[in-house]
């Protein structure tokens, strides 16, 4: 979502080290209607907090003159003196903790840093919905406030990233939820929720800080053999559009009740999404009723006007932009040449006035018109606030959670502390540190490498193995040497930010350079166990070592924050049973010979040779599925209750009735209005370790309108003791979670057989009219 030019300037700041704290004096917050500085204020309606807030944001817009209404649609929205309205810059960011990316934060003495969570990958990878939450509302925005208090950070974060994991070489997958809808739209309302939802205030549209879903819609795209988001056409069916790219942004606006929604760089069947009144009037403020702002990606209607030439002139495209449904422009586009699209008739200020009250408002919500915010809500978080233990404890734990055990030969794992006196620790991404925390990073609260974390344990022999993550040569001798002497090996393989990132896709699924051979040649005269770690966002072909029964264990950490490393002994030493599920599939190399990433078709074409994307409708060979994940445990699923045949009433005379020919009926119907049914499961650790389990409910519909394979219906996080068992309920809706989406996009329950699955088990069930 970064512009070209800060794209680069930030990503060299990511290639070397942290930025430099800044040394600013500064520690007061920005806010308008401060009665101590201008007394005058006092007799602004917009500053009268006793009114209701469209009266206040109306009171204010008929006060601006067009100019001044201006300078509030971009990102570094100016200052207006005369009415007591200071600057303010709208462009934070908060992916999985308060990130120095965006002008609007900045760290420095007085807060050094911030608490650092998994990237985003491996904290949806615990399927755990209140822990989504809990981030977001204990630890993320209420370090955000306290960081504004202190002058530091703004109130407007755009996050967090909803878009589809839809191909795996996606340099930006890892800032996502994964590739399945239900998880993404799980994850991005409730994060919304936890950043947004005030603490016991009266008021329940007041926002704690405002969250944006983005990057809106079917962008998942950035740099990929010569094809770039800032040129590429998203050629997108509308059963595609509305079964996978659009669920998580309805969700987030419907569920989350989200303050902002950011439109992307790209075109969806041939027009830019920030310029598409059906994408932004529309849907997001017609169909779901957004409650706030709409922004664009930065510089994204500059992106229109000049790379795609959609328009003629700049005021052409800044009045597109904004009659299409725009609110807020980041960068300075809008700035630049709407007067001038008002002055040639393209635009009504009418139309201006709109959008800057979407604005207003989302700012009165987060209570920036109503005097110093020391004196409101949030007032008394401060730096004691931001890093705190319970803070950095809860980002050990969120990384805990999320680790993926992908293959335990022989129950190798995990290790014993006791057992092992030493234990040679190997790769590129052994000992890092600013690698664990991927992009959109702050500066975390503190580091715990691999390495630290397992040398807490036991004595330790350490080799990076490569220079770095390309690792064009290996140090394979120098390996050998300490894993034949070892009582066991961890290898910390894998990749980073300079090769997966925003504006830069893979071109494939193997780990690079020489890490194969690395990893085989260790494993061949390893001593003892051989412990493979994987870090990275996205998924590789590791069929190698996945075959290999000298490579005992492989563990997938996505980029596990801060804590990381303490995580990572944690889980290979066993003080913690790990439970994460993968996200996404991880496909063979060989999936990539016919499918490009310009093919935005989520279903197969078998006439093509074409396989289809995600475990929804890839019907090829897998490396590891999605929600796949190993426990130190085993777990059983009995079901208890379920139907097997389900009624769905139609009235008397509905054209179904007569016909023999109905495969479905629109979710519209008045059978929609009591349509749940329950599913119960007795789940049972059966092994002797205490540990969390994921329970995953899929559902196989009838095969009509090129309806899934399969697809999650609900999901389940829940702890167990060993040996002993307990009941797992789920409410299906008909015609929430079993429908599927026609070919024109329409919503439908499908006649027929239904399949559903939880791990071996399987139950079918009718579904007839």
């Amino acid at each position: 979502m970064i512009s070209k030019v800060i794209f680069v300037v930030s990503f060299l700041i990511s290639l070397h080290c942290l930025p430099s704290i800044s040394v600013r004096a500064s520690t007061q917050p920005v806010f308008a209607c401060d009665a101590t500085r201008d007394p005058n204020v006092v007799h602004y309606g917009f500053c009268n907090v006793s009114l209701g807030r469209e009266s206040r944001v109306a009171d204010l817009v008929r006060r601006l003159t067009l100019e001044e209404k201006i300078l509030f649609m971009v990102n570094s929205a100016r200052n207006v003196s005369r009415l007591g309205i200071p600057r303010y810059e709208w462009w934070s960011e908060a992916l999985h903790g308060v990130s120095y990316i965006g002008p609007g934060t900045r760290f420095s003495s007085l807060v050094p840093g911030a608490t650092s969570f998994p990237q985003v990958i491996l904290t949806a990878a615990s399927f755990n919905v209140s822990l989504f939450e809990t981030i977001g509302k204990v630890v993320v925005s209420t370090e955000a406030r306290a960081m504004y208090n202190v002058g530091l950070a703004g109130l407007t974060f755009w996050s967090p990233n909803v878009n589809i994991f839809r191909d795996p070489r996606w340099g930006r997958g890892q800032e996502t939820p994964g590739e399945d809808p239900l998880l993404s739209s799980k994850y991005g309302s409730r994060y919304v929720r936890g950043l947004q939802q005030a603490d016991d205030h009266a008021d329940s549209s007041r926002l704690k800080v405002a969250a944006c879903c983005k990057h809106y819609t079917a962008y998942d795209l950035d740099n990929w053999k010569g094809v770039d988001r800032y040129h590429f056409n998203a050629v997108v069916t509308q059963q595609d559009m509305d079964d996978t790219f659009q669920p998580p942004f309805k969700s987030c606006v419907v569920d989350g009740n989200v303050a902002s929604v950011m439109c992307s760089y790209n075109q969806v069947n041939g027009k830019p999404t920030c310029a598409d009144p059906e994408l932004l009037a529309g849907v997001i403020r017609g169909q779901w009723k957004l409650n706030g702002y709409i922004v664009s990606d930065c510089d994204s209607v500059k992106v229109f006007y000049e790379d795609q030439h959609y328009t003629k002139t700049p005021e052409a495209a800044a009045a597109k932009a904004i009659l299409a449904g725009l609110d807020l422009n980041c960068g300075s586009f809008l700035g630049n040449h709407t007067t001038a699209a008002v002055k040639a008739g393209l635009l009504k200020e009418s139309a201006i006035d709109k959008a800057v009250s979407n604005n207003f408002a989302t700012l009165m919500r987060l209570g920036f018109f109503d005097g110093d915010p020391r004196k409101q809500p949030y007032g008394k978080l401060g730096p004691k606030d931001v890093c705190t233990s319970g803070h950095q404890e809860l980002a050990r734990e969120a990384a805990r959670q999320g680790i993926v055990l992908l293959k335990n030969r022989y129950g190798s794992l995990p290790l014993s502390p006791t057992a092992i006196k030493t234990l040679a620790v190997i790769g590129p991404n052994a000992n890092v540190t600013k690698t664990m925390i991927g992009n959109y990073e702050g500066i975390p609260c503190k580091y715990t490498t691999p390495l630290q974390g397992l040398t807490a344990s036991v004595a330790t022999k350490y080799l990076p193995g490569c220079s770095n993550v390309a690792c064009a040569t290996a140090q394979v001798n120098e390996a050998k040497k300490i894993a034949a002497s070892a009582d066991a090996t961890v290898l910390v393989m894998g990749i980073d930010q300079s090769l997966e990132r925003e504006g830069f896709d893979r071109v494939d699924l193997l780990l690079p350079g020489q890490q194969p051979l690395l990893i085989t040649e260790v494993a061949k005269v390893a001593k003892g166990p051989v412990i493979l770690v994987i870090m990275s966002g996205g998924g590789f072909d590791v069929s190698f070592a996945k075959n290999n029964n000298k490579i005992s264990g492989i563990l997938w950490v996505g980029y596990p924050g801060e804590a990381g490393g303490a995580a990572i002994a944690d889980v290979i030493f066993g003080y913690y049973n790990p439970s994460g599920k993968l996200p996404m599939t991880w496909y063979p190399q060989s999936y990539l010979e016919n499918v490009p990433m310009t093919n935005m078709n989520m279903r197969p074409d078998p006439s093509k040779g074409y396989p289809g994307r995600t475990y929804r409708f890839y019907t090829g060979k897998t490396v590891y599925t999605f929600g796949h994940g190993l426990s130190y445990s085993k777990f059983s699923h009995k079901l208890v209750k379920a139907p097997q045949l389900l009624v769905f009433p139609l009235d008397e005379d509905h054209i179904c009735r007569y016909s023999s020919d109905c495969t479905s009926v629109e979710t519209i119907e008045r059978g929609c209005e009591n349509s749940a049914f329950d599913v119960h499961l007795r789940v049972r650790n059966v092994g002797r370790h205490d540990g969390s389990h994921t329970v995953l409910l899929y559902a196989t519909p009838p095969s009509v309108h090129n309806s899934p394979r399969k697809h999650l219906v609900g999901f389940e996080k829940i702890s167990l003791r060993g040996k002993s068992a307990t009941m797992v309920r789920f409410k299906v809706d008909v015609c929430k979670d079993l429908s599927v989406v026609d070919e024109v996009g329409s919503r439908r329950v499908a006649l027929g057989q239904y399949v559903l699955h939880v791990g071996n088990l399987k139950h079918t069930l009718s579904l007839r009219i």
